[in-house]
């Protein structure tokens, strides 16, 4: 009400009252936008404590739905946790390493080259690629094709296939604010160009690059489609993401929440109350080390 009092108030006399008129009133619009914004966030966070913590307890994390049937109460997401963190780890281990070198490349190498050029196409190719997409490519290739089983290191793969293009984007726009002018004292000295990388330019860059991995750790954590093709669903806990299917959050999530009784139905919301806490701690975690990091200029 203020902010539209004082659009109310502002003097339209000449070109100065005209302009500050605008500008109250983009003011306005802008606050509008943002509270349409928060308003269906807050609803889903509310929605999600509220009926999540109902289960919510210790039994959730120590046990697994192992023997628990759709309507027993009790059980809980301790298999699916562990798998949650063995499948994003294995992603990690796949998808960084290839998509900070193939960044390195377009960035240090790549120039004008045709290849980086094809490099970058796919990548941006990949990067609106649905999960699905991924979840049916290992499929058609891991399991139809080579005769592997549901495992979690499956699930591994198809989740690195979608955080490849976000760990290049993120760590190709890092490496572009390192100033030239630090490989430049690095060259005169007589430092070869990938002692240079590996000890000029990629330390200036580190605390940017560990941010974008980080979120693209909690773009994957989510996804349900891909695993559901490739690992598969289980109650027991299986410890192992290289034999026999693996549960995870999402697919927890899925299972509990398809089934009619309340029992399971609360299960479903702890269990995206958890996937919630976990993204969200990693957002934290990005965030915190983007405000670690000094800014970097040209």
């Amino acid at each position: 009400m203020s902010t539209l009092n004082q659009v109310s108030t502002v003097d339209l006399t000449g070109p100065s009252g005209v302009r500050k008129f605008k500008d109250k009133l983009a003011f306005v619009a802008v606050c509008g936008a943002f509270a349409l914004a928060v308003i269906p966030l807050v609803t889903l966070l509310y929605t999600v404590i509220k009926n999540g913590a109902k289960r919510f307890d210790m039994e959730f994390f120590t046990h697994s739905m192992n023997a628990i049937g759709g309507r027993d109460a009790g059980g809980g997401a301790y298999h699916a946790i562990i798998g949650t963190i063995e499948q994003v780890g294995l992603a990690s281990v796949i998808s960084i390493p290839i998509g900070v070198l193939t960044a390195v490349y377009l960035v240090e190498y790549g120039g004008n080259r045709r290849l980086a050029k094809v490099v970058t196409f796919f990548v941006d190719v990949m990067t609106g690629v649905p999960s699905i997409v991924s979840g049916l490519f290992v499929f058609a290739f891991w399991i139809a094709l080579l005769g592997f089983e549901y495992m979690g290191f499956a699930g591994s793969m198809a989740l690195a296939v979608l955080m490849l293009p976000t760990v290049v984007r993120a760590t190709e726009e890092m490496l572009k604010l390192v100033p030239n002018d630090l490989r430049e004292a690095s060259y005169a000295l007589g430092v070869p160009r990938w002692r240079t990388i590996c000890f000029v330019v990629l330390p200036t860059a580190f605390t940017g690059i560990i941010t974008g991995v980080m979120l693209a750790i909690a773009r994957v954590m989510g996804e349900t489609a891909p695993l559901l093709m490739t690992v598969f669903v289980t109650t027991a806990i299986n410890n192992s993401p290289f034999k026999g299917p693996q549960m995870a959050l999402p697919l927890f999530v899925w299972d509990q929440a398809q089934l009619p009784q309340q029992v399971a139905v609360d299960r479903a919301w702890a269990g995206a109350l958890t996937l919630i806490l976990f993204v969200m701690l990693l957002n934290l975690a990005a965030r915190l080390i983007a405000r670690l990091r000094k800014p970097v200029s040209r």
